[in-house]
């Protein structure tokens, strides 16, 4: 067996070239380093130890070696050696097995649980461990990114084990919950006119990081940033989860569908003081969190027990480095960042007005093109939706999520407010002369209720969380229609049924980039839990029932998005700004009188008017949020062409949606929307067609 020779500091990580692996390791405080081999993720003892010397073995901070022979699948780990002064923030400890934070793939054995990592005690045998990994060993097939222009996409945010693990899934035991086993559903995504899914967490992250005996679910605990969560994969080998994420993208880029990942930059799975000794705390603890009290705490902006210190150098190459790695050799099309606000904060925790890590992101070539969306707002209370750094960073708009469910709860003062968020939130993104996809609108995501929740209960019902429902927002801005709760009642089931597609329409129909949870398209329940995070259950997994159950309101979300006209109205120039779109589009609003919008706090209803001059088509939008029937007033085409109703979300199902070119006739001068409804009617113009404009207030 031929020796380790001193290797190279770059690349980081573990790096297979001609005759071996590389390995280079970054702490900036440790005063030794080994490496650690092994041939199973549960070896109570390595098969090699690998000592680096201080002096041949490293280069300024750079930990590396060589190691001759070895091959991907290679199981590997580090122990660290450094000073254990908590009150300084060093946090050494060598009795802890330590992933490697450029570990392209995870191993976990069966026993391992975090409090192995805890304490003094030796948890080699139950350590999570890496895995060698060769990015180029793998046939794309030509495969690469989509870059699917945000005027035609449609987001799918959803979990990949959640999709297919319910055993009515249709899918094979072998692969229920897993990256292949949601290939098998690519057709009902397609069917369905989804353009892009947005996946919940898949860096490899910690089950068991939470509380109360549960399991962590969504997957927002990470332990690894370049590493597909082990625990998604149908195979068990060493290189499975990486050739299996790798065949799910490939499959889902052939069905037309991008790859967005949701990513945690802004803490990890290590937690407060008392957390595990995972990786990054084991290795130089104070570059990769930001710490407080002279470093002897940790700073929480992210209400996890720690904030990863994102414009540290170091991190900030690690962060780039990952989102390059996803995008280069896994061919991601986007990523959506959780918390992304604590990325503009610097290493005393303060918001600062041009934090490096974004503009490395936004302006590193290799991640031209690809989709980049903040969560702009952080649990210290940083909000900046509106205000998010940077020129090419589209927003999950909470706006528009919260003006939306006032507006339809019957909230007073809504009315202006909705207005504004359906043409894009222009008293939002006005100001930045960006393009109307600057907004992500969404009505439902992960964290909070569903869309039948959001129409069945008024209060949260988290008591299965152990928190004596304590955890998940107070304030849902929801309604239960009458009952909280499931029923029978034929009049509540239709309040919601309607409710339901009322919020899919504006979703769907809005300026902005529309985005859709999981399940919703099929009133998918989490039983009124507003913080499920905490269950992998059939209560948490997709019911495939509920597609024949609700078949009503998937028809409906189909035939929706198979035309999203109010959206074209952004793209008679590709990339004309929300600015001169709101300045120059030829619409009006309108109240029950035509011309005559009801701004007022008691104001219930709308309708809006839009000339689509791609299609030659005057729209008319009607927006009925009071409890009776109203007429509303239509304008008349100069043409003589009859007004055709293509949406009626008041009437029952097949009539609620209609196939665009089955769209009937309406005749007289007004239409008469039913309480709680949203109607879409449709004309055929001349190109020249002028409309009296009105403009919702500021």
């Amino acid at each position: 067996m031929k020796s380790a020779s001193a290797g190279l500091p770059s690349p980081l990580g573990a790096t297979v070239i001609d005759g071996g692996v590389n390995f280079s390791l970054f702490s900036r405080t440790a005063t030794g380093v080994e490496l650690l081999l092994f041939e199973r993720e549960g070896d109570t003892k390595p098969t090699r130890v690998l000592p680096f010397d201080p002096v041949l073995n490293r280069t300024y901070h750079y930990w590396h070696t060589f190691v001759p022979n070895l091959k991907p699948g290679q199981i590997y780990a580090y122990r660290v050696t450094g000073p254990n002064d908590p009150d300084r923030g060093l946090r050494f400890n060598p009795d802890k097995t330590l992933l490697d934070p450029y570990g392209r793939g995870t191993v976990v054995p069966n026993a391992y649980h975090p409090d192995s990592a805890r304490g003094n005690g030796n948890n080699m045998a139950v350590a999570m461990k890496s895995v060698v990994v060769d990015p180029s060993d793998y046939d794309w097939e030509g495969d690469t990114p989509l870059h699917h222009p945000s005027a035609r996409t449609v987001i799918y945010e959803m979990h990949v084990k959640g999709m297919t693990r319910h055993p009515n899934s249709g899918v094979g035991e072998r692969t229920r919950g897993t990256y292949i086993g949601l290939v098998e559903k690519i057709p009902y995504l397609v069917d369905l006119g989804i353009t892009a899914v947005e996946l919940l967490p898949v860096h490899a992250f910690d089950v068991h990081a939470c509380p109360a005996g549960l399991v962590n679910y969504w997957g927002y605990q990470p332990v690894s940033y370049f590493s597909p969560h082990p625990h998604y994969s149908s195979r068990r080998d060493p290189l499975g989860p990486v050739t299996e994420f790798r065949d799910m993208v490939k499959a889902l880029h052939k069905a037309g569908i991008e790859v967005i990942l949701d990513v945690v930059f802004n803490h990890t799975a290590e937690g407060g003081h008392d957390g595990p000794t995972l990786c990054y705390r084991g290795i130089d603890n104070p570059t990769y969190y930001i710490l407080e009290n002279g470093g002897s705490r940790y700073a929480d902006y992210s209400g996890c027990g720690n904030t990863l210190n994102a414009n540290h150098p170091v991190v900030r190459r690690l962060i780039v480095d990952s989102l390059r790695y996803w995008v280069s050799e896994m061919h991601v099309d986007g990523f959506r960042f959780d918390l992304a606000s604590i990325l503009s904060r610097d290493s005393s925790g303060q918001p600062i007005p041009n934090p490096p890590v974004l503009w490395d992101i936004e302006t590193d070539p290799i991640l031209a093109g690809t989709k980049l969306i903040a969560e702009a707002w952080d649990a210290g209370g940083l909000y900046q939706v509106g205000s998010f750094v940077g020129d090419a960073w589209k927003e999950w708009n909470g706006r528009f999520r919260d003006d939306a469910r006032d507006y339809f709860r019957g909230e007073s003062g809504a009315v202006g407010r909705f207005a504004d968020r359906m043409l894009g939130s222009h008293t939002v993104y006005g100001h930045k002369v960006r393009e109307a996809e600057q907004s992500i609108n969404f009505v439902t995501c992960h964290d909070g209720f569903s869309l039948n929740d959001l129409v069945s209960y008024n209060e949260k019902h988290n008591e299965a969380n152990r928190e004596e429902n304590r955890d998940g927002a107070n304030d849902n801005k929801s309604w239960n229609c009458g009952v909280e709760g499931p029923t029978s009642d034929p009049a509540i089931e239709a309040i919601r049924n309607r409710q339901v597609k009322n919020y899919l329409t504006v979703t769907a129909l809005s300026l902005g980039v529309p985005m859709i949870l999981m399940g919703d398209e099929v009133r998918r329940t989490q039983g009124g839990n507003n913080n499920f995070y905490c269950h992998d259950s059939e209560a948490n997994w997709f019911d495939w029932s509920l597609v024949e159950k609700h078949a009503d309101v998937f028809r409906f979300t189909k035939l929706l998005l198979s035309r999203r006209l109010l959206r074209d109205v952004t793209h008679e120039q590709q990339r004309k700004s929300l600015t001169d779109l709101i300045a120059g589009a030829k619409k009006a609003w309108h109240g029950v009188k035509l011309h005559q919008p009801d701004w007022g706090n008691s104001s219930h209803s709308i309708a809006f008017g839009a000339v689509l001059q791609k299609e030659n088509l005057l729209i008319h939008l009607i927006l009925n949020g009071y409890w009776e029937f109203l007429n509303f007033e239509l304008p008349a085409n100069p043409n003589g062409n009859p007004w055709r109703r293509w949406i009626d979300t008041h009437l029952p199902s097949p009539e609620d949606i209609v196939e665009w070119q089955s769209a009937r006739p309406v005749t007289g001068n007004s239409y008469r929307a039913g309480p709680r409804s949203v109607a879409m009617l449709f004309t055929t113009i001349d190109h020249d067609t002028e409309l009296n404009r009105s403009r919702p207030p500021a």
